[in-house]
């Protein structure tokens, strides 16, 4: 498996994430299979959260004993100080260990959000007190919409945090005032060493009312693999990334690690190729209305 370093964590990472959003509504023994399947690749990074139903409580089961091998990562959607110190406590009783390698605020995508995790008694007060105690290694921030790379480069303006998750993919990429707005995160990204990691790589978009979901993810994502390896061309040769985000499916999941490991067999132009002639290709934010 691939790995890049992750700036000023210090820390070579898989390029593939283990989304533990996929591990929320299935049973211990199918997280057990995806989470061995994914270390067997040589996956040495997890990122969870504490808003994804049970996965924290199934990736528990098997922490004490992976606890070393593998980069940690969980998520807090809580906005107050209080809150959110009593939902990380939370998730490292959940995840069975006694510290995380990184803390996220979750789900920041826009600036009133940022507003209140940055403010006095906000969440971040929280991430930084738990630092102090050795139970955070790290702070970083995550967020969707199409605001999401715009707020991410405003929070790197107030604070310096460690790491970025946010959206991007081929279609993202193709609405101008979105690609104007991830290429100035990028720059900044670099500036302070921050690893810029990447959501929704291989979605297609949102699910059509009344569409029979055969995913268990909240947006339709590809199924074959021949253009599951185009978006994941397009994501690891994006300039920045560090990383990107499995989507939160178990059964999907070995058709990404697959593309992941024949990553150099495409070219920009044949990705680019498969990508462009998606039909109905689209956000899985929907249509964007501003963007700014």
């Amino acid at each position: 498996m691939l790995k890049r370093h992750m700036g000023k964590i210090d820390f070579d990472s898989s390029v593939l994430l283990f989304g533990g959003a996929k591990l929320g509504s299935v049973t211990q023994d199918e997280a057990d299979r995806a989470l061995e399947f994914a270390l067997e690749r040589g996956v040495n990074h997890i990122d969870t959260a504490a808003s994804y139903g049970d996965s924290e409580i199934r990736l528990g089961r098997r922490m004490p004993d992976i606890r070393d091998r593998v980069f940690l990562a969980t998520k807090t959607t809580q906005r107050g100080k209080r809150e959110a110190r009593e939902e990380i406590e939370r998730s490292l009783d959940r995840l069975r260990t006694d510290r995380l390698d990184l803390l996220q605020l979750h789900a920041v995508g826009t600036f009133e959000e940022l507003d209140t995790c940055t403010a006095e008694g906000g969440a971040l007060e929280a991430a930084l007190e738990a630092q102090a105690e050795g139970l955070v290694r790290h702070i970083g921030i995550t967020g969707h919409g199409h605001r999401a790379p715009a707020v991410h480069l405003e929070a790197l303006r107030r604070f310096p945090f460690d790491a970025v998750l946010t959206p991007l993919n081929f279609f993202l990429y193709s609405l101008p005032a979105y690609r104007e707005s991830f290429e100035a995160l990028v720059a900044e990204t670099k500036r302070q060493n921050v690893a810029l990691r990447v959501i929704k790589a291989v979605a297609k978009g949102p699910w059509a009312e009344g569409q029979s979901r055969g995913y268990a993810t909240w947006y339709e994502p590809f199924g074959d693999p021949r253009t599951i390896g185009a978006c994941v061309h397009f994501a690891l040769s994006a300039d920045g990334v560090n990383a990107f985000a499995s989507a939160g499916d178990v059964g999907l999941f070995p058709r990404i690690v697959a593309a992941v490991e024949s990553y150099g067999s495409m070219s920009d132009e044949e990705a680019a190729a498969i990508l462009a002639a998606v039909p109905d290709y689209a956000s899985p934010f929907g249509a964007p209305t501003s963007i700014a």
